[in-house]
């Protein structure tokens, strides 16, 4: 294949069907948003953006069925392609298909190679079709439709730097499809009448035998209206002769064709015939043995994730690779470095680029987000995340989610910042504002819970009861209030019920790996910028300020000891440090003064980590909201707890 597409600055129409992932796609792609394009005669805007470090636009289109069909959505998507704003030789197209239904992309992509123009073709969520046992052939589906083919994760990133950096290789595909002899004909004369400028004759001539008046106003402004005025009248004599459905009959084509590809490129595991198996994933539905496997299944991902993972393997790393051999070799290094300020940037214990940019990324959450990667895979493979999602639905209604908003809030449990990126698979900003709130107000991630267990374990049950009680009171609260205040609807839950069967270990194992160097490659700059900050902020003070303006509101309102604010504030930068820290100065607290403690800790900012993705994930202006009612409603619960238990006489003691 040749490249067709200058590497100048170039524009890049996103186009598929609905629900593959477009829009992921296109927000990922871009840097800056600019103006959107109003398409001549129809109401919708198309909206468009620079590329991530490259010259040119990227356009995001409404989801489409056909290039023949007369809604209004769908023709902004084909006529975006004849707009003045894309006029000249330097145009693409990014087809975006579903991993999981190759043959109804393959048929769109058929249509658009007609217009002549340099196609990309990626085939989104592919761990989704992995996890139904859905194998494609890359190379060989390149071939056959002579365009570029890559794969992403548009949810999770992956995939989406290759497809940039294949943007300026791009070439521009031969017409395959061969249409019934007088369809052919009208077109060759097209051909014969048109000399093409960006979009070919063929293209012009399918959607003028489909009467669509975007190319008939192209045609009059390109070629002139005595040419528009002649093909309009070669169009209709065609449709004279032949009064057939034409739009069907085109239809019917492509599809056969994709069919025929699809067949070709892809594999699809049988479904398993194993009886246990498929009546375990009807139990999984039912109220009565859905709730127990869903325990079993809660138990068994916290065991793996928050023991095995937020602590065993933390610990092992830290341990043994970081403190035990990295620290001290590093040390020796920078400590041949004259500038005692550089020395300090680079290496302090607490706030330093390498120990809380580099090492606590690599040593916490790169093995915690590798161990939930394994569960997620685990549960998304063998089909059960559907059924829990169906499970858990009606109860999930009342705080404003659908049932698919049980999969971050019980990442939370494991870590708060690894569940704020699973947010990507609720549907509306609604629901993942609402359980962005929820994660940074109500979820205890694994190491704080660790430590909430070591310290409450010294105190009656009463005070256990007390905070996880508190918790879970405020998770549903919390969540009612939210949905009630927020704009927007809850989306409904449409979820394809895939058949249950045994997770293959090797593909698990790779897409997990593969997700977790993604989300280390994107997060370690972003770690490395926010200690840096912090570390220059602490040295000019700021942190010492902060520790008296926030002292009166420690100790008087919420009855705290006044080197709480150290536990505080190093729970913002890491929870479990701040729990460490708690723990450290827990002679001089009461039993109250540790329950409140502990219930503002995990009710405040999980960590500067966590307070990073949401901004990413939701941006600056939702992020701000939450990050402020999260920390206003801290303070007034642990208030609350502190006076009303004074006030009752309950000191857990």
């Amino acid at each position: 294949m040749v490249n067709d597409l200058p590497s100048a600055c170039a524009n890049y129409v996103i186009v598929g069907n609905m629900n593959v992932g477009k829009s992921t796609i296109y927000a990922r792609m871009r840097s800056i948003e600019v103006p959107s394009v109003n398409i001549p005669g129809i109401t919708v805007a198309i909206k468009r953006g620079r590329i991530k470090s490259q010259q040119g636009m990227v356009f995001d289109t409404p989801g489409i069925y056909s290039i023949f069909s007369g809604n209004q959505d769908e023709r902004a998507s084909r006529d975006i392609l004849l707009s003045p704003e894309l006029q000249g030789d330097s145009n693409g197209i990014i087809m975006v298909a579903d991993a999981k239904n190759l043959k109804r992309s393959i048929a769109i992509a058929l249509q658009y190679i007609e217009y002549g123009l340099p196609m990309l073709f990626d085939i989104n969520m592919i761990d989704e079709a992995i996890s139904r046992g859905i194998e494609i052939d890359y190379q060989k589906l390149s071939e056959m439709l002579g365009v570029e083919v890559c794969a992403t994760i548009a949810r999770e990133g992956l995939g989406v730097s290759e497809l940039i950096a294949t943007l300026p290789c791009l070439c521009r595909p031969q017409p395959r499809m061969k249409y019934p002899l007088r369809v052919e004909q009208f077109l060759e004369l097209v051909e014969k009448l048109i000399k093409p400028k960006a979009v070919s004759a063929r293209a012009l001539g399918l959607l003028l035998l489909s009467g669509d008046q975007g190319v008939e106003g192209y045609i009059g402004d390109n070629f002139g209206r005595g040419m528009l005025s002649q093909v309009k009248q070669l169009a209709e004599k065609y449709r004279q002769d032949d009064p057939g459905n034409m739009e069907i009959a085109l239809a019917n084509l492509y599809h056969n064709e994709a069919a025929r590809i699809a067949a070709e490129v892809q594999t699809v595991e049988a479904p398993t015939k194993n009886p246990f198996i498929l009546t375990l994933g009807d139990w999984c539905t039912q109220t009565s043995t859905g709730i127990p496997i869903a325990m079993a299944v809660l138990v068994a991902m916290y065991f793996f994730v928050g023991s095995f993972g937020a602590t065993y393997l933390v610990d092992q790393i830290n341990g043994v690779i970081f403190e035990g051999a990295i620290i001290p070799w590093t040390n020796k290094f920078v400590r041949l470095i004259p500038s005692a300020f550089v020395r300090e940037l680079i290496m302090d214990p607490d706030f330093g680029v390498l120990p809380t940019g580099v090492f606590l990324a690599m040593g916490l959450v790169l093995p915690v987000i590798f161990c939930f990667y394994i569960a997620f895979g685990v549960l998304e493979d063998s089909g059960y995340l559907p059924r829990i999602s169906i499970l858990l639905d009606r109860v999930f209604q009342k705080i404003g989610l659908n049932g698919k908003g049980v999969i971050p809030l019980v990442m939370g449990f494991s870590c708060v910042t690894m569940a704020l990126l699973t947010t990507r698979v609720l549907t509306t900003e609604k629901e993942k504002n609402i359980a962005s709130f929820l994660l940074f107000l109500c979820m205890p991630c694994a190491p704080l819970i660790a430590v909430m267990l070591v310290i409450l374990d010294k105190m009656p049950i009463s005070a256990r009861v007390a905070v996880f009680g508190i918790i879970l009171l405020q998770l549903l609260v919390a969540g009612f209030l939210a949905n009630k205040i927020l704009p927007g609807e809850r989306s409904p839950m449409f979820l394809e019920i895939p058949v249950m069967r045994v997770p293959k270990p090797l593909a698990v194992l790779k897409m997990s790996a593969a997700k977790t160097y993604f989300f280390m490659k994107e997060a370690i700059p972003v770690f490395i910028f926010a200690s840096a900050a912090v570390f220059v902020f602490q040295r000019l003070g700021g942190l010492g300020m902060l520790e008296k303006a926030l002292g009166p509101l420690i100790g008087e309102v919420m009855g705290l000891p006044d080197k709480s604010i150290q536990v505080f504030i190093k729970t913002m930068i890491r929870r479990e440090s701040g729990a460490v820290e708690l723990q450290h100065l827990s002679a001089i607290y009461t039993n109250l003064q540790l329950v409140v403690n502990l219930l503002v800790m995990t009710f405040v900012a999980p960590c500067i980590n966590a307070t990073i993705v949401l901004f990413k994930e939701r941006g600056v202006k939702a992020g701000a909201v939450i990050m402020i009612a999260v920390t206003v409603y801290a303070v007034l619960l642990g208030s609350l707890v502190n006076h009303t238990c004074r006030l009752l006489g309950i000191t857990f003691t």
